[in-house]
């Protein structure tokens, strides 16, 4: 049940998210929660795997470089999903960083999932 709960407030994030930072849009909170869902699953597939291709920027940076790697799976998941549009690179990154602060929050509130 929390996993569940957990979901549908990251999509509510996402869908929030779009209002207050210009250059996302998206198009309903049906299209947020395949935006939570692929957002996931980029998460869990792709993202460690470019996580150890980067490993020796992430350290020269001092961990820095990781806030990127959210941009860009952000940024991709606006490529996946129909009707989630991102208009640049800084509005992926503005955007990734408040859905990991709130999924990071959500996570001290219910515990891991």
């Amino acid at each position: 049940m929390k996993i569940i709960v957990k979901f549908l407030l990251v999509a509510l994030v996402i869908f929030a998210t779009a209002k207050f930072v210009p250059g996302i849009t998206v198009a309903s909170f049906y299209t947020a929660l395949i935006v939570a869902l692929v957002l996931s699953l980029l998460n869990l597939l792709v993202r460690p795997i470019l996580f150890v291709l980067t490993l020796p920027i992430t350290i020269l940076t001092l961990g820095l470089f990781f806030f990127v790697l959210n941009g860009l799976m952000f940024y991709l998941a606006s490529t996946i999903v129909k009707g989630f549009t991102i208009d640049g690179f800084l509005p992926a990154l503005l955007g990734s960083l408040i859905v990991t602060v709130a999924s990071w929050l959500l996570d001290r509130l219910f515990g891991k999932a």
